[in-house]
């Protein structure tokens, strides 16, 4: 196991890890950067996914003071974290995207916010966009909601509606999940919920990790002192159909694997007219691929159902505060809401 220790031989409260994946162009952008504004008492890793540029070469040439951990093969984000992180020996860990540029002072209050509230295991900064500094970035924009029916959202991001950051989401707040782009999270943690979920290769498995955290009793926090900025799609585009497959099938297993018995039938009852309904809207909207990846999602699921019936008696699935007990969905598209802040407070489950 890597234990990381600062040049005075202390070991290192933190570990930013940056899972990298032929991401030289990233790294020469922001890596620098983050160094510059990272403590001594905080380590940066890469790990790399067997990447086929030359980011491990370039590298070790220009920071050389940079732990590298190399997969032998691209295990994807969920496994490749998980091969990273078992390697790694520090209080916390920070999953950092290799398209992130930190705000100045972006580490010494959230750790110290962690380090002083035990029950959370789990935290996340704000997320802006990097293009539109002022506006919230799609992937984890304030804090992470589900609706009862898996579909996922922010504070600040109601599907594809991005609000403009006017401080109106600075409070400390409890979250659902917390984005994989820059997620804290307590190591011990990590290991008791044995990582990542390596099915789901990428996309929603910090959904499915922070599900599983608030079962197991851990509170997710956002924490908007911390700032970083992102700039999303770094691997696959928005618009792509292996991302439309990899979000659906992924749901499907997320909802599966967590979801109390008592609402589990329900909720895969209206999932399925929900999904036919996106598909024949991706007809229209972007074409054959993504109607396609829906259903080829939906048999996918299929075939991984049994390897998950083991996990899910592992969980053992009960109710868990902060899911949004309406269709956001009917919300959004219905109703017209476009902010988080037209949610009603009491519409978001408490236990």
């Amino acid at each position: 196991m890597l234990s990381l220790q600062n040049k005075n031989g202390i070991k290192m409260r933190l570990a930013i890890v940056i899972l990298n994946w032929n991401g030289r162009h990233f790294l020469e952008q922001y890596l620098p950067l983050l160094i510059e504004r990272s403590p001594q008492w905080a380590q940066v890793v890469i790990a790399d996914n067997a990447s086929t540029d030359d980011s491990v070469a370039w590298t070790k040439a220009h920071f050389p003071q940079v732990q590298l951990l190399i997969n032998d093969k691209n295990y994807g984000f969920a496994e490749g974290y998980n091969k990273a992180l078992q390697q790694i020996d520090a209080q916390y860990f920070c999953l950092l995207n290799s398209d992130i540029e930190v705000h100045e002072n972006w580490l010494d209050s959230i750790i110290d916010y962690m380090n002083a509230h035990p029950e959370v295991g789990i935290c996340q900064p704000k997320l802006l966009s990097i293009f539109e500094k002022e506006k919230f970035e799609y992937a984890g924009a304030a804090g992470g909601y589900i609706d009862k029916y898996g579909y996922p959202f922010c504070r600040g991001r109601i599907f594809n509606h991005l609000e403009t950051d006017n401080g109106q989401y600075d409070d400390e707040r409890e979250i659902f999940w917390a984005t994989g782009a820059c997620m804290f999270v307590r190591s011990e943690l990590y290991r008791q919920l044995n990582g990542l979920d390596g099915d789901f290769f990428a996309h929603m498995e910090e959904i499915d990790f922070c599900w599983r955290a608030k079962i197991a009793g851990t509170k997710i926090m956002y924490y908007p002192q911390s700032i970083v900025y992102h700039v999303g799609g770094g691997t696959l585009p928005k618009k792509s159909s292996k991302k439309t497959f990899l979000n659906f099938r992924n749901n499907m297993l997320l909802l599966y694997k967590n979801l109390p018995d008592e609402d589990l039938r329900k909720v895969f009852f209206v999932r399925f007219w929900l999904d036919i309904v996106a598909a024949f809207s991706f007809l229209l909207s972007s074409g054959w691929d993504d109607f396609a990846a829906v259903f080829k999602a939906r048999h996918a699921f299929k075939t991984m159902k049994n390897d998950s019936i083991a996990k899910r008696k592992a969980i053992q699935p009960h109710s868990v505060a902060m899911i949004y007990e309406k269709s956001i969905v009917m919300q959004h598209y219905l109703k017209g809401v476009r902010k988080f802040s037209q949610l009603k407070e009491e519409d978001f489950r408490k236990f």
